[in-house]
């Protein structure tokens, strides 16, 4: 599978912040965490869906989303 030229910048749209939802990683400026858009995606909300939930966040946030999850994924295989 090839790989996504665009890709976003993640620190640009995630951050972990000492408590704030447990330190978990969130979207910048936002309580709202990457898991949080990971298990409405699992639920069958698509992109536009949680846009729509959540009009702090755009399609590129719910992409990060995934890339994150990717990425962490990644790390996790290579161990």
């Amino acid at each position: 599978m090839g790989r996504n030229l665009n890709r976003v910048d993640l620190t640009e749209l995630i951050e972990t912040r000492p408590g704030v939802r447990s330190g978990k990683p969130c979207f910048v400026g936002t309580r709202i965490t990457v898991y949080d858009v990971l298990e409405y995606l699992a639920s069958g909300m698509t992109e536009s869906q949680i846009v729509a939930d959540f009009p702090e966040l755009t399609v590129q946030h719910v992409r990060a989303a995934l890339e994150f999850a990717a990425m962490r994924e990644r790390r996790l295989a290579s161990a």
